[in-house]
């Protein structure tokens, strides 16, 4: 069923959640880093690493999210830990699906006797391959039909912005793989710059710096935890903490006292790459929308928005007043659960 035929249903059957039509129906923010899962009448019911180990020699599903993640760099030969999903898009089909299904079983309750329809978010730069991808993943995965919302607008949406007035709504919404830059007006976006960089390419600069400059080798989780403790891009931060791994040279482990200005110096060419994507998403909005960001400014949503100091450099740059939301990590999906409640008020947001 197209999303025309299933809005028709909307208008002139039923429109509310407790209706059979939507009596299984979920809104996904399917993320590079996290997975979280809304459901209209319980909100929020799942939140996970988008993160699955496999065993290699039978192919089944060991562990998935937070459990999953736990194992990244420590198990044997015979199991493989997997992100299936890289730059905000599907990278790992197959793991994506048996991801999928299994956060499907953990978010739903025995209430539910239908296949649950599905309203993903998707990066607004997402091609025509990559949204096969999703779809097909999401079936397989158990889906019953699966409808896509650009990330920005369900971001907008969940932050209160007005995005279906004819006023000009900037979001930049920083997520693990993707930075999403849009301005928002009248239910579409009217401009937007897009990149394939955000919190796991701050990730790979950390690692990178610390082989670079310290001879010290460590992995991904070592990484997102000092930028999680000591990420920050205010030059007066003094802040320093221990961390572990192994000698680049000789191979023997090694613990390693690093700085904020380390990090701040590790980070600089991924908050580099915002930063001109925000100047980017602003030279191509058309200048009576130009005037409205002057008077409403720029509101930062996703994990990445929460890196220390990204709200001043912005501000610095391009002039405007940011914010940062006051709920970066769940307004996406929060957005997408507002618009599948009422689908046809919404309908112009959803990808054809």
């Amino acid at each position: 069923m197209g999303i025309k035929s299933f809005i028709h249903r909307v208008k002139s059957g039923v429109n509310n959640t407790s209706s059979g039509l939507f009596a299984s129906a979920m809104a996904i923010d399917l993320g590079t880093a996290n997975t979280m899962i809304y459901e209209s009448d319980r909100g929020i019911v799942l939140e996970e690493p988008s993160v699955i180990a496999i065993e290699r020699s039978s192919n089944n599903v060991i562990a998935v999210g937070s459990e999953a993640k736990a194992m990244l760099g420590r198990t044997g030969r015979d199991i493989s830990v997997i992100r299936p999903l890289k730059d905000g898009v599907i990278k790992e089909a197959t793991a994506t699906m048996a991801m999928l299904r299994r956060f499907f079983e953990q978010a739903q309750t025995k209430r539910f006797t239908m296949r649950p329809r599905v309203l993903v978010c998707v990066p607004s730069g997402i091609t025509e391959v990559e949204v096969n991808a999703v779809r097909t993943s999401l079936e397989r995965a158990g889906a019953r039909e699966v409808l896509l919302v650009p990330e920005p607008l369900a971001a907008a949406v969940g932050v209160g912005l007005p995005v279906e007035a004819a006023i000009g709504n900037m979001i930049v919404d920083v997520g693990g793989g993707t930075t999403e830059v849009a301005v928002i007006s009248m239910s579409s976006i009217a401009a937007d710059s897009s990149i394939r960089v955000g919190g796991d390419e701050m990730n790979d600069a950390i690692i990178d710096h610390m082989k670079r400059m310290a001879y010290l080798l460590i992995g991904e989780r070592s990484a997102e935890a000092v930028k999680m403790s000591l990420g920050s891009l205010l030059e007066d931060d003094q802040r320093e903490t221990e961390i572990s791994g192994r000698d680049a040279a000789s191979g023997i482990p090694k613990t390693y006292t690093v700085k904020a200005g380390q990090i701040r110096e590790a980070l600089r060419e991924p908050v580099d790459a915002i930063r001109k994507a925000v100047g980017h998403g602003l030279e191509k909005t058309p200048p009576e929308l130009v005037r409205d960001i002057v008077n409403r400014g720029i509101v930062l949503t996703g994990g990445g928005s929460l890196l220390r100091g990204l709200d001043r450099i912005l501000t610095r740059e391009t002039g405007l007043p940011v914010r940062i939301a006051d709920n970066p990590l769940s307004c996406t999906v929060l957005g997408a659960g507002i618009i599948l409640t009422d689908l046809f008020r919404y309908r112009k947001l959803l990808l054809d």
